[in-house]
Formats: C-alpha cells, sequence, structure tokens
C-alpha cells in the first residue's frame, strides 16, 4: 500500500490491519538469547545508522529471540533489563508486528504473547517499505505502571525509556548485520485500535527491522 493511501485512510480513521499471512501461535517461546554473539561496542557504534531499504526475508527465531533480549530482555537474576526505565517502572511494552500476528514480548518469560492474529505492519507506519520489511517493533506506554510519576510527565518519561530500548536495537543490528529504523510517523489510533488497547496504554514509536536488500 502506497504512503498516499495510507495517509489517506489514516486520515478517515479507515486505517487498518491486513489478515494474517498464516497460522498465529497463541504463544512462542524463544529460545536463549546468544549473549556471546556480535561485535564489540565501538564497532557496533561506528555501524549504527538508519535504513529504510529491507528485504522480505524472516529472521530466524535465535535472531529475533537475542535481538529482543538485547532490546530489553532480562540480564540481572533480580529482574532488571538492558534498557533502563526511571523508578524501575517498566512501562515499555514491545509488540513484535510479523506477518501471522502481533505479539507482546514478555521479558521475565523471554516469550511472545499473541495480541492480534493480524498484519499490523499496514497500520504501524505510512512509509511503504513497512509493508514489506519481516516485522516491526511497536513501543506502548503502560502509564497504569508509572503511578510514582506526575501525569503530565509520563510520556516524557515514557519516551526517554523507549528511545533507550531503541538504541539497544540499533546497536544490535549493527553488530549483527541488520538494518533498522526508528520512526515516529505512524497511525497511532489505527495501531491502538488494531490491538484493542486501554485507555491508559499509549502507543509512542515504531521501530522497523530486517535485512537490508542486497
Amino acid at each position: 500500500m502506497s504512503t498516499l493511501t495510507k495517509m489517506v485512510l489514516g486520515a478517515m480513521g479507515a486505517l487498518h490491519p491486513a489478515p494474517s499471512h498464516g497460522n498465529a501461535a497463541r504463544n512462542i517461546q524463544l529460545p536463549p538469547p546468544e549473549i556471546a554473539a556480535g561485535m564489540g561496542l565501538m564497532d557496533a557504534l561506528s555501524k549504527r545508522r538508519s535504513s529504510r531499504d529491507y528485504s522480505s526475508e524472516p529472521l530466524p527465531l535465535p535472531l529475533l529471540s537475542s535481538l529482543l533480549w538485547a532490546a530489553n530482555g532480562v540480564n540481572r537474576e533480580d529482574g532488571g533489563r538492558t534498557a533502563p526505565s526511571a523508578l524501575d517502572a517498566r512501562e515499555i511494552d514491545i509488540v513484535v508486528a510479523l506477518p501471522d500476528g502481533a505479539y507482546r514480548f514478555k521479558p521475565s518469560e523471554h516469550a511472545l504473547e499473541l495480541l492480534a492474529a493480524a498484519d499490523l505492519r499496514r497500520v504501524t507506519g505510512y512509509q511503504d517499505f513497512v509493508d514489506e520489511a519481516p516485522l516491526d517493533l511497536v513501543y506502548i506506554a503502560d502509564h497504569a505502571r508509572m503511578k510514582a510519576v506526575p501525569v503530565a510527565q509520563r510520556t516524557m518519561y515514557a519516551s526517554v525509556a523507549a528511545g533507550a530500548i531503541a538504541q539497544n536495537v540499533y546497536l544490535f543490528c549493527a553488530a549483527s548485520g541488520l538494518s533498522t529504523v526508528l520512526r515516529a510517523w505512524i497511525s497511532r489510533d489505527a495501531v491502538a485500535h488494531a490491538l484493542g488497547l486501554a485507555h491508559d496504554q499509549e502507543v509512542l514509536l515504531s521501530q522497523t527491522v530486517g535485512f537490508g536488500k542486497s
């Protein structure tokens, strides 16, 4: 679907997910992340960049597992995460939009939980390349977990946490030969509707991930 068509449908409130491309599993247990893989931090920083050219080739499950662990996985016995969160609110949910369904990443279980058996990639960004890339990560703030933060500051706090997660993804992609781009130009209402979000759940950003076109 073209960018212009998405914009028109979004303005009309008629931008909807595409049908699922397969049978979506209710839950997916991810394999252990490959923590020792990749390259050194300085090398990854030197290769960090945004890309908008993607192959439709899906990520193998072990690679997806390591990507999500790098993004916001559990890296300590006390349940601490790879990305920071003020007051340890852990308010950001990562939704993985795949062709067969949209899944919430559950860090404590290192697993995926099905939220919608539909292809949300159409609504996770206006750019046309979003439809073809193998996955989008959508960052959603749950304000119910931020009761210690003043209401007027919750979006700011959550946006900082989402930004830290996004940078983890950028560095993982740089170290693993993947392409990625963080995007704020998305139809937040369409995403919220497709996922059935509550009023205190806020769609913040979307990040496309995949192999680059050769």
